[in-house]
């Protein structure tokens, strides 16, 4: 007897502990019976379902994150992007979220991989890669998070982000980019230098044509004011002249003998009574 209610015992406290589940804070728990969803409600705690006719699938409740490999797409100018996103998702609903999917996160993290990639690609091919990289990005999300939400709606899912960290040329294109970028700066600085040589030959000859003006007035000027100078002093020299014509003969041939013998050892060969000499000894006028 002693016996029995042990066994006994033992039997309830199996179909007890099979009875019995607990739902943490970050799962979601459906009730299954035979493969049919009974129940998907349950909040956090302790629950109970029928031993052996019933189970129960618990799911993540937090945020996932999808991140897979770069992947390559057109823009509408046909130019090759690499495009690495991630996309963070949870499950919504849960029952839809098990019948469409058997409860296998894996798939249904595959389809939302899939269908994310089919989404970004009729979006960026939309857009040029200007757009796709500064101008539209930000609207670029907005449109691929709504078109992806609505497309993974069935899975019972919901896309809560969706991010592209990077937007790269392949490696082919990114040296064909670079070389062509390459040949604009040097064209760019070609037509920069000639244009530079151009304005510095025109300075150039700007400077010597006003420099040449300049002197060319300069000794036009100069010339106006010997020929004043000239003319004054023939003038001084006239009037003086004319106010004692002897005194100023006299002057004039000391100026004549000064230059003569201006030069140590100078010698001159003249005849001693010549006009030269008309105002020393013999030559002297009387």
């Amino acid at each position: 007897m002693k016996n029995l209610i042990l066994i006994l015992l033992a039997i309830a406290a199996i179909i007890a502990g099979n009875s019995a589940f607990v739902v943490r804070e970050n799962e979601r728990a459906v009730l299954l019976q035979f493969g049919r969803v009974l129940r998907s409600d349950y909040g956090p705690g302790l629950h109970f379902k029928l031993p052996v006719l019933q189970n129960v699938r618990k799911f993540e409740r937090r945020i996932v994150t999808l991140d897979k490999e770069p992947q390559r797409y057109l823009t509408s100018e046909r130019k090759d992007v690499l495009v690495d996103f991630f996309v963070k998702w949870r499950i919504k609903d849960v029952a839809e979220f098990y019948k469409a999917s058997s409860g296998d996160e894996g798939l249904a993290e595959s389809r939302l991989d899939s269908t994310t990639r089919n989404a970004l690609g009729k979006e960026i091919v939309k857009r040029t890669l200007q757009e796709v990289v500064a101008d539209q990005r930000s609207d670029l999300m907005v449109d691929m998070r709504e078109t992806i939400s609505e497309a993974v709606k069935e899975l019972g899912i919901e896309v809560v982000d969706l991010r592209v960290m990077r937007i790269d040329l392949p490696d082919e294109v990114s040296q064909k980019v670079f070389d062509r970028m390459t040949s604009e700066r040097k064209a760019v600085a070609n037509k920069l230098r000639s244009e530079g040589t151009e304005v510095a030959e025109k300075t150039r000859a700007n400077a010597e044509r006003d420099a040449q003006i300049a002197l060319a007035n300069a000794q036009r000027d100069a010339q106006q004011l010997r020929g004043g100078g000239d003319a004054e002093a023939a003038k001084i020299y006239a009037e003086a002249y004319n106010r004692d014509p002897e005194f100023y003969a006299f002057w004039r041939s000391l100026e004549a003998y000064r230059a003569a013998f201006a030069e140590p050892g100078s010698v001159l060969v003249l005849d001693p009574k010549s006009e030269f000499f008309q105002y020393f000894g013999e030559g002297a006028k009387r």
